[in-house]
């Protein structure tokens, strides 16, 4: 195979990485977290990262607001602590970054309280107490 073809094998492979790591139309229900009025402890908000991620800088730890991460498509366990998503609102457009500091079970996304109401421009998320989002992983940046 020559420099192109493995060039286009590459390309694809990259392709098929970055589509497995989004999804579309997931379910995000909120978590009342507190990371400003806590010091974004995450030993005191007793999240799941904390084993790994506790002792990072608070310039890292405060960079992004936090959410908790059940989406069927991306890492699991620690693999997922400390990554970003880019989160969309379907219904509004309005994106947010997050960083996953917790694992939760309800099958998408648990977003700080702060996050989700930054999403929930029109306010229908909490009449609703969800909202439907796309997320895709992104660089942090760090």
């Amino acid at each position: 195979m020559g420099n192109l073809g493995v060039s286009m094998v590459f390309l694809l492979c990259l392709a098929a990485y970055a589509e497995a790591q989004s999804a579309s139309n997931v379910r995000a229900t909120y978590h009342i977290y507190n990371p400003q009025q806590i010091g974004w402890d995450y030993n005191t908000a007793s999240v799941f990262c904390a084993t790994w991620d506790a002792n990072k800088p608070l310039a890292w730890r405060s960079k992004y607001g936090w959410t908790a991460f059940c989406g069927l498509v991306g890492p699991r366990g620690q693999a997922s602590c400390g990554k970003c998503l880019r989160v969309t609102n379907t219904g509004t457009g309005s994106q947010a970054t997050v960083r996953i500091v917790d694992q939760c079970s309800n099958g998408g996304l648990d977003l700080e309280e702060g996050v989700f109401r930054q999403l929930d421009t029109n306010g229908a998320g909490i009449q609703q107490g969800h909202l439907i989002v796309n997320y895709d992983f992104v660089d942090c940046g760090d």
